[in-house]
């Protein structure tokens, strides 16, 4: 994993103080409400109350025009279909809209894309199906603010659109009776950051007579599910939508959604937001993913529990299956990156493989992100020699300005500063690579830092079971309310246990006689580069587990570094490097002297070699040699033979008589600019 900057966030103690005396709640509690700027005493009830003042749905431009319409479709008796999405916000969005409509008697139907075949949002070809079902009129749902041009197809086969969409609008609205987005400047609505499935609430409310209570008894479960699942802000009216539906989900949910938990072993257990993001959203992800979205859709809207039992088993496969392709694809990259490293010393990492599934390509690029700390662009080409590419970035680097840089050699882009797709053309994808990372070494001589941001500094003493209870008040975490994570720092390792069927591992760390057991997922003790003794510095999370009759404390390591690494250095000197590599500047202290290099080549000697990142072996030479002195060091040690070097691990070779490094063709090339 890529190293992070860790920001500890920072607060008015005084602020927090009077704030915890005026609310009455726990002094920790109030100082991490003002740390993330809820510091006023209205927004922090606001935040910490268990209800929620919902506006008006009718406070959204043309909501009036799309009930009137409806309701007049539900007079008629006319055919309505709706037109959803494949992922877990637009599969939730159909799923409420469609049981709704139902239950006041529509004549209702639906329709969802199928992701590999057919792509995002509207298309002529499964315009032409829904016409021929004698379809009225189309709803769509998660999608359509962009289908300028099959609004009007639609209206030329007879049909009328009402569009209900989240995203952001383009210069021409689409021809339709209604078009409802919470992003349009003519709304009269303070909050605007619904996902697909709050805007179909907030339709269905409408059609309820504007009011919320009995919508959010009945549907807040499927409110919540996709709304965590579309990584929303959880603020405002989406807290209070996902607070009541994760009551739901927990007390009297669907049928569907009840198998579905006991499908992913939670069966009997109260669920958090986080344990919806991370065992139900990617479930009914999968569907859409790796096949059609319909099987997900079915599991939500079935009233029989044998049949949502094995919808939900048959999910759980989807979900297995896309993990085992997603392995097999990241495999096949660090393949590639071992025969041709450059990839990585890209600025933006751009990897490309034969049939990589489509459905997961953007999962793959956010583990290259996270584990080289750089924007990634995964492509998949398929049989004909096209090509579909799925981008993830970085904080603080525009990917979507970017991939438009190189619009000239693609067929087909679109998204968002931090996530975007394309399409592209086998045969030129080599010119692609070069003009993507040619905008980014003109417009970010130095890329951007990831970081990691930190509540605070916590002593191991605070770490017990009534903290967890404590933080329960800042609950669902979720986009923009993140799980608190805490630092613990200068703790002395005592143990290393593996668990998991050796998959994870269990640290023990000690500070000031204070045991504490910390957690480390997906990694082995063989992965670990500290030994027993060393100080480490450790990101965490905690929660607790029940075990026994009773509950035990749960502590989570998100990161872990030695306790003298130095930021600032690191980040410095890798900025340096880069701009060295990309002729912006020379800088002295780049060549490793005969010194540096000994001083190296000593401690890799020492360790047998190296098995971890390159990372991990510039904090344990405690930053004595600068980030690009260890580049081209290692650089000279494999060309003159001394080493080999397979992705981060270093093998020691047998060579016999004297080496002469500064012979070595990176050496003299440093030494030559240098000079």
């Amino acid at each position: 994993m890529a190293h992070k900057k860790w920001i500890i966030a920072e607060a008015d103690k005084e602020k927090a103080s009077v704030l915890s005396e005026k609310l009455n709640i726990d002094p920790f509690i109030a100082f991490l409400l003002v740390s993330r700027g809820i510091g006023d005493e209205l927004a922090a009830s606001d935040f910490l109350s268990d209800s929620c003042a919902f506006s008006s749905p009718f406070s959204l431009k043309d909501m009036d025009k799309a009930v009137e319409r409806i309701n007049q479709a539900l007079d008629y008796n006319e055919k309505i279909c709706i037109y959803g999405d494949y992922d877990c916000d637009g599969v939730t969005a159909t799923a409420l809209l469609f049981t709704f409509l139902e239950s006041m008697g529509a004549d209702v139907t639906y329709f969802i894309p199928n992701r590999l075949t057919e792509g995002y949002g509207m298309n002529k070809s499964a315009i032409d199906s829904i016409k021929a079902r004698g379809t009225d009129i189309i709803i769509t749902v998660d999608n359509g603010i962009s289908a300028v041009d099959e609004s009007e197809y639609i209206h030329s086969l007879g049909m009328e659109l009402i569009v209900t969409d989240h995203h952001q609008i383009g210069e021409t609205l689409p021809k339709a009776c209604a078009v409802i987005n919470p992003h349009r400047k003519d709304n009269k609505i303070a909050f605007s950051d619904f996902a697909g499935v709050g805007v179909v609430f907030k339709l269905a409310c409408a059609l309820y007579d504007g009011d919320p209570g009995d919508i959010i008894e009945q549907y807040a479960d499927l409110v919540a599910i996709g709304t965590i699942g579309d990584i929303v802000p959880l603020k405002s009216e989406n807290r209070g939508l996902v607070k009541a539906g994760i009551d739901l989900i927990n007390s009297s949910s669907r049928i569907g959604i009840e198998a579905l938990r006991e499908a992913s072993g939670n069966a009997g257990s109260n669920l958090t937001a986080m344990d919806v993001a991370f065992q139900i959203c990617p479930r009914i992800n999968a569907a859409g993913r790796m096949d059609t979205a319909y099987i997900a859709l079915e599991l939500l809207i079935c009233d029989d529990y044998d049949e949502a039992k094995f919808k939900a088993s048959q999910l759980n496969i989807e979900n297995s299956h896309r993990h085992e392709v997603e392995s097999n694809i990241l495999e096949d990259i660090d393949r590639k990156i071992a025969e041709n490293p450059q990839l990585i010393n890209d600025r933006i990492i751009v990897i490309s493989g034969e049939n990589y599934h489509h459905g997961v390509i953007g999962i793959v690029a956010s583990h290259i992100v996270s584990a080289y700390g750089k924007p990634a662009v995964i492509i998949g080409i398929d049989e004909n020699g096209e090509a579909t590419g799925s981008a993830r970035s970085v904080e603080g680097f525009n990917l979507f300005d970017a991939i438009l840089y190189c619009k000239d050699l693609l067929i087909r882009y679109g998204g968002h500063p931090l996530a975007a797709g394309l399409g592209i053309n086998a045969d030129r994808i080599s010119e692609f690579r070069r003009k993507i990372n040619e905008y980014a070494f003109e417009n970010h001589p130095v890329m951007p830092v990831q970081t990691l941001k930190l509540d605070c500094k916590l002593s191991p003493f605070y770490l017990n079971v009534d903290l967890v209870d404590n933080l329960s008040a800042l609950e669902p975490y979720g986009a923009d309310n993140a799980q608190p994570i805490f630092g613990l720092f200068n703790v002395k390792l005592e143990s290393i246990t593996p668990i998991g069927e050796g998959k994870h591992i269990r640290l023990e760390v000690s500070k000031k006689g204070k045991m504490i057991k910390v957690v480390l997922f997906r990694k082995t003790p063989e992965q670990l580069p500290y030994k027993i003794g060393d100080l480490l510095d450790l990101a965490i999370k905690v929660s607790k587990n029940f075990f026994k009759g009773r509950y035990y404390l749960s502590v989570q390591c998100v990161d872990i570094r030695p306790n003298s690494a130095d930021d600032n250095k690191y980040f410095s000197e890798k900025s340096d490097f880069e701009l060295f590599e990309t002729g912006r500047t020379n800088e002295t202290d780049i060549y490793p002297s005969r010194s540096i290099c000994s001083v190296i080549f000593k401690f890799l000697k020492q360790n047998g070699g190296w098995n971890y990142d390159f990372d991990d072996l510039y904090f344990a030479l405690n930053q004595k040699v600068t980030y690009a002195q260890l580049k081209y060091a290692l650089s000279a040690f494999e060309e003159s033979g001394l080493i080999s070097q397979q992705n981060s691990v270093i093998i020691i070779n047998e060579v016999n008589g004297k080496v002469d490094l500064e012979n070595t063709e990176i050496l003299k090339m440093l030494k030559g600019r240098l000079q």
